[in-house]
């Protein structure tokens, strides 16, 4: 299984938008928990796109390598 950009970003950027909206959380500031919330889910979003990709690639890699 190969790791892509958008596994690494969306992670990254998941973890992210967690801490902002503990943070936010923490201090009662609603628009930063909002924010962190969105970020959460967009990064959640990516990584599950970079998942798909990379499947899709390793599912090709492993077609190719049988069709030989």
């Amino acid at each position: 299984m190969s790791i892509n950009k958008d596994q690494v970003e969306g992670r990254m950027k998941e973890a992210g938008g967690k801490v902002q909206e503990t943070l936010g959380k923490t201090v009662g500031n609603t628009k930063q928990e909002i924010k962190g919330k969105v970020n959460k889910v967009a990064g959640a979003a990516q990584a599950t796109y970079g998942d798909v990709k990379s499947d899709l690639q390793d599912a090709d890699r492993q077609d190719q390598k049988n069709s030989h």
